[in-house]
């Protein structure tokens, strides 16, 4: 952990803020429960998204439409109730602030009062640039997220690279620089062109967080289950794994059965 980090008690959207201006590079993770998270925030990460990643890798839904909104308060309550220090973002689910404004700025509201949250995730530009600016409004801080966004998978029909041809790539920049006109504190993209998102985070003045969208990013984020090795099936190119829980879990799993059908477990020692 950098100085600069240690700084930081508390981190805000200010301190986001003042890391891109000194190069620190900003480190995200999700979590979705109150264990995790704690071990996350006692580890340094700056921000913790309480992403709708948890319908996937949580309720093993096949994408992120199925999550609602009072699961997700559920998931960002538990979470915030294990940190002291990172910036929880919470991710507004599908359905909640797509068709109507007010009823985005309900939700936002209902996540932040309910939870304790600090700030919302919408997926998104310029066909959801109301339901964003009502929020913003209402003094709740709003990060964008661009590129390829999963709640819209049945319109793509794909997880495949977004904003490749010229048409495209200038739409994203160009909802980049509403998002931060609006007043986005910062901007998730997600698995673009490298130098596309490097062009991005050079044109706008907040936070630019890459996920599959190179290195030359404000910071990166990730799914926490991810780089824990806990999902064998997803192998993105982006995605590097720090330890390998799936086969340790299993491990530990089958010595415990073993011991309990050998009567070894418990011992004299471990009971009363």
């Amino acid at each position: 952990m950098s100085k600069t980090t240690k700084d930081y008690i508390r981190i805000t959207t200010h301190s986001l803020s003042e890391m891109k201006a000194k190069g620190e590079k900003i480190a995200m993770l999700t979590a979705y429960d109150y264990t995790m998270a704690g071990i996350v925030d006692k580890a340094g990460i700056d921000v913790i998204l309480v992403g709708d990643s948890a319908s996937n890798v949580v309720a093993g839904h096949e994408t992120t439409l199925p999550i609602t909104l009072e699961q997700m308060i559920y998931h960002a309550a538990s979470v915030v109730r294990g940190v002291e220090r990172a910036l929880v973002v919470v991710d507004l689910p599908f359905g909640t602030y797509q068709a109507d404004s007010k009823e985005a700025l309900r939700s936002a509201i209902r996540i932040m009062k309910e939870s304790g949250a600090h700030a919302v995730k919408l997926e998104g530009g310029s066909q959801i640039q109301d339901s964003i600016e009502r929020i913003l409004q209402a003094g709740i801080p709003v990060m964008g997220h661009l590129g390829l966004t999963p709640q819209s998978i049945y319109k793509f029909g794909t997880y495949t690279v977004r904003a490749k041809e010229e048409v495209e790539a200038e739409h994203l920049i160009q909802d980049a620089q509403m998002l931060e006109k609006a007043g986005c504190f910062g901007i998730v993209l997600e698995k673009i062109p490298a130098k596309l998102a490097d062009k991005v985070a050079k044109m706008v003045n907040i936070p630019i967080i890459g996920i599959g969208a190179g290195a030359d990013v404000d910071g990166q984020v990730l799914v926490l289950n991810d780089i824990l090795g806990m999902n064998k099936e997803f192998s993105p190119r982006f995605l590097r794994r720090y330890l390998n829980l799936d086969e340790e879990i299993s491990k530990a799993v089958k010595s415990y059965t073993i011991d309990v059908k050998r009567k070894d477990f418990p011992n004299n020692k471990e009971q009363y």
